[in-house]
């Protein structure tokens, strides 16, 4: 099947009460499919992204999964920024039992860090983290890419490459940016006041979204 969402809630406590991000989400993701979610600023896209890639648990729903999901490549979390880029690559093919030294080579050869790969991940600039979550990916090979927010890698040797495995694999893509899901997806989503509702129209979708 792939992923699957079934009357997902999600709320956090305030100090009054409990603020409700996501309410009763419904959601089928297939094996290699290319799947646009669009969303206002403050619609709780982030919450979405986290929960789809197994970093936030539901409040309520349950989640199945029956193919491999990427982190949730473009959030400025997840590396430890005191360990060098190389030094994460070798924790994170531990975690994903791949081969730690073939790992490294890969994501040295297609990062294009250089010297930096070597270097502290809190010394990096925002592309560099980017360029590093994006080779790790490729090196452990999922179904499906988690993507938040821009993609943008371009037009070198590892965009490219890049590139070309989307092209192969699944994509789950969660954006404001109507023009990455005309270019990346074949559905789309438009997530607003805390629930997912699906188009398998991209335009009808984009229609909607721009009369949020």
């Amino acid at each position: 099947m792939g992923l699957q969402l079934i009357d997902v809630h999600k709320s956090y406590p305030m100090r009054q009460g409990r603020k409700r991000v996501l309410r009763g989400i419904d959601a089928t993701f297939r094996r290699g499919e290319r799947v646009g979610i669009l969303g206002r600023n403050g619609s709780g896209k982030s919450t979405l992204v986290r929960i789809l890639g197994g970093i936030e648990a539901p409040t309520r729903g349950t989640i199945r999964r029956s193919m491999s999901v990427s982190w949730p490549i473009g959030m400025a979390a997840g590396f430890h920024g005191a360990l060098s880029g190389a030094d994460n690559t070798r924790f994170i093919a531990r975690i994903y039992d791949r081969p730690v030294r073939e790992t490294v080579d890969f994501v040295e050869s297609f990062a294009e860090l250089g010297d930096y790969l070597r270097m502290p991940v809190n010394t990096y600039s925002a592309g560099m983290r980017s360029r590093l979550g994006l080779a790790i990916s490729l090196a452990i090979d999922f179904d499906c890419f988690l993507v938040d927010e821009a993609l943008a890698v371009g037009d070198t040797r590892f965009g490219r490459a890049f590139g070309a495995r989307l092209a192969r694999a699944g994509l789950i893509i969660v954006t404001h940016q109507p023009s990455l899901v005309r270019q990346l997806c074949r559905r789309a989503a438009v997530l607003a006041d805390g629930t997912l509702t699906f188009f398998d129209d991209i335009d009808e979708a984009l229609a909607t979204y721009n009369s949020l």
